[in-house]
């Protein structure tokens, strides 16, 4: 969409029911959010970073040699 074309938009809007407008405001402060806000994390992204974390505590990661070896066998 060009510039002009949201600008004929946004004056039909100005037209629109209190009810629309509302409506469009959540939807376009929900796309903001997903395009330019923080992310958030859900419950289970939040527990697989928690599982993550707690692996590298423990030591469980592979080592830079590891993963090097990996990769150089599937490269063959």
């Amino acid at each position: 969409m060009t510039k002009q074309g949201l600008d004929i938009l946004l004056e039909r809007v100005a037209t629109w029911p209190l009810e629309a407008q509302e409506e469009l405001l959540r939807s376009l402060a929900e796309i903001e959010k997903r395009h330019l806000g923080i992310y958030r994390l859900n419950d289970q992204e939040r527990a697989a970073v928690r599982r993550g974390l707690q692996e590298m505590r423990e030591g469980k990661l592979a080592s830079d040699e590891e993963v090097a070896a990996v990769f150089a066998r599937y490269r063959a």
